[in-house]
C-alpha cells in the first residue's frame, strides 16, 4: 500500500500525487470521519491555517470541502506560523487542527499536518486509520444533506490570540534597547513576528515579509541565513533571527555575524535553565543527528542527554513521556514544554533573548558554552529509497567508520519529507570528512540518484 504520512504529515508537490486537490479531499473526508468517531461527536470542528505558498488557496478548499461533506465544520484562520495551529487548536476548543505546509521545502511543495485537541501531533495510530480511509475505503457521504452538511467560516482575531500568546512566554520582559534583524522567510510569520518583537520594545529590521506565493523560502530564512548574518553586521545589530517557511524553527546568529545553530540555542538555554533551577529531571532531549560537541557541552555541565530518533515529533513524545522541559534538533526545532506543544520559532527566539537580557551578555559570549566538532551534511536526491545496508555504498560507509574510530561519526539517512539520502559526518579534520561524504555521496548517487 502506498504512504502518505511521512515523518511529518502529508507532503508533496502540489497538484502531484499526494497533494492533488482530489486526493486532499479525501484527506478532508477521512479526517473528519476518523475524528467524528474518536470524539464522538455529531459535528466535530476543526481549525485551518495555512502558510504564504500559492498552491494553499487550492489545497485549502479542497480540503475544507471534504471535511464538510462528511458533516464536520471549520474555522479558517488564513496564513499563520504552525506552531499558532497547535495553540489556536487548545484555545478555539477545536477537535483537532489542520496547517497546510510544507515547513522550509521549495514553494512547490505543499503539505498536511495535523493536531489533536491538545495541540500534539497526532499519534501514528490514528494517521494510519485516516490514511486507510483515503487509501483502501471509500467514504460514503449521501446521506448527509440539509443542515447535516458541514459549515466553514473565518477567525478574524487569531493572528492577536497567537501574538498574545506568545507574548505571554516571557511574561513582562521588555526588549528595549535591543536591536535585532528578522528574516521572516516570506513565510507564515511575515505579518506576526515583526509585532511581536516590536511590541515589546525592540528595533527590529524587517527581511522577507513580502510573500507573493511563490518566494517563500528562497534563498532566506533558518535554510539561507546569509543576508540576516550580513545585515547584523552591517546594522551593528545584537542578534540576528531567522524563521523558516512555517516558523516553527528557528536559526540565530551572534552580533558578529555568527552562525548559532539549534544545538548551541538548546545548550545556553538547558545550562540556564538549570542554574535557575528550572531544568526538570537535570535533562534535554534531543536527537541523533546533534553535533557529538553538545554531548561533551553537556557533560562538562552535568546534565542528562536523552536521544531519539531524528525528528521533532519524536523528541516531543519523548519529553511527553518523561516530562521534560526542553528539548530539539540542530535544525531549529525546539521546544519549551512549559509554554508549547510543538517547536515554535518565535518561543524559542525569545526564550533565546530572555537568557541574554537577565544575564547581560552578548551572544557570541553565551555561545561558548558549546563548541561543535566540524560537521559535513550532504543531500542527494534519490529515485527510490534502498535499504541502506544493501547498498553497494555500505562499503565506503564502513571504510569512513574506520578511518574516524571514536573521534567523529558517520550517519546515513533518508529524509523522511522528501526523496533525499542525507550523509552526515563529525570528526576533527574538516577537509577529511568533507572528502569522506563526497565518496559516500558519489557512490549512493551512482546506485540510486536521479
Amino acid at each position: 500500500m502506498e504512504k502518505l504520512f511521512g515523518t511529518d504529515g502529508i507532503r508533496g508537490v502540489a497538484n502531484i500525487f499526494p497533494m492533488t486537490p482530489e486526493m486532499v479531499l479525501s484527506v478532508g473526508k477521512a479526517t473528519a470521519h476518523v475524528f467524528k468517531e474518536k470524539c464522538g461527536k455529531k459535528k466535530p470542528n476543526f481549525v485551518i491555517g495555512k502558510d504564504t505558498r500559492l498552491s494553499g488557496y487550492m489545497i485549502e478548499n479542497a480540503l475544507t470541502s471534504g471535511i464538510l461533506s462528511v458533516g464536520a465544520d471549520v474555522l479558517l484562520v488564513g496564513p499563520i506560523p504552525t506552531p499558532a495551529i497547535a495553540h489556536l487548536t487548545k484555545s478555539l476548543n477545536a477537535d483537532a487542527g489542520i496547517v497546510l505546509s510544507a515547513s522550509h521545502n521549495p514553494a512547490e511543495d505543499n503539505g498536511i499536518k495535523i493536531f489533536s485537541a491538545d495541540g500534539y501531533k497526532l499519534p501514528d495510530d490514528v494517521e494510519d486509520e485516516i490514511e486507510k480511509y483515503v487509501l483502501t475505503e471509500k467514504i460514503k457521504t449521501e446521506h448527509i444533506r440539509g443542515d447535516l452538511i458541514g459549515k466553514a467560516c473565518r477567525v478574524v482575531d487569531a493572528k492577536g490570540k497567537y501574538i498574545e500568546f506568545v507574548k505571554a512566554s516571557v511574561k513582562s520582559m521588555s526588549l528595549k534597547g535591543l536591536k535585532l534583524v528578522l528574516d521572516c522567510a516570506n513565510g507564515a510569520a511575515y505579518d506576526t513576528a515583526p509585532h511581536i518583537f516590536r511590541e515589546l520594545g525592540a528595533e527590529v529590521i524587517v527581511l522577507n515579509d513580502r510573500p507573493d506565493g511563490l518566494n517563500i523560502n528562497l534563498n532566506c530564512g533558518a535554510l539561507h541565513p546569509e543576508k540576516m548574518m550580513e545585515t547584523v553586521k552591517k546594522e551593528k545589530a545584537d542578534i540576528g533571527i531567522a524563521l523558516d517557511g512555517d516558523a516553527d524553527r528557528v536559526i540565530v546568529c551572534d552580533e558578529k555575524g555568527k552562525n548559532v545553530d539549534g544545538d548551541h540555542i538548546i545548550a545556553i538555554c538547558a545550562i540556564y535553565k538549570k542554574g535557575e533551577g528550572t531544568l526538570k529531571k537535570n535533562g534535554v532531549v534531543v536527537t541523533i543527528m546533534t553535533n557529538k560537541g553538545f554531548d561533551i557541552a553537556m557533560d562538562e555541565e552535568n546534565i542528562n542527554v536523552v536521544k531519539t530518533k531524528v525528528g521533532d515529533r519524536y523528541v516531543i513524545d519523548e519529553m511527553k513521556k518523561k516530562e521534560y522541559v526542553l528539548g530539539g534538533e540542530q535544525s531549529g526545532h525546539i521546544i519549551f514544554s512549559n509554554y508549547a506543544t510543538t517547536g515554535d520559532g518565535l518561543i524559542s527566539a525569545l526564550q533565546l533573548l530572555r537568557v541574554m537580557k537577565e544575564k547581560g551578555e552578548k551572544l557570541s559570549k553565551l555561545a561558548e558554552c558549546m563548541r561543535s566538532l566540524p560537521q559535513v551534511l550532504t543531500n542527494i536526491e534519490v529515485k527510490k529509497k534502498k535499504d541502506i545496508d544493501r547498498l553497494e555504498a555500505k562499503k565506503n560507509i564502513r571504510d569512513a567508520e574506520g578511518k574516524l574510530g571514536k573521534k567523529g561519526r558517520v550517519f546515513v539517512r533518508y529524509s523522511g519529507t522528501q526523496n533525499l539520502c542525507r550523509v552526515m559526518i563529525e570528526g576533527e579534520n574538516k577537509k577529511e570528512i568533507e572528502k569522506m561524504a563526497n565518496d559516500i555521496a558519489k557512490a549512493i548517487k551512482k546506485e540510486i540518484g536521479v
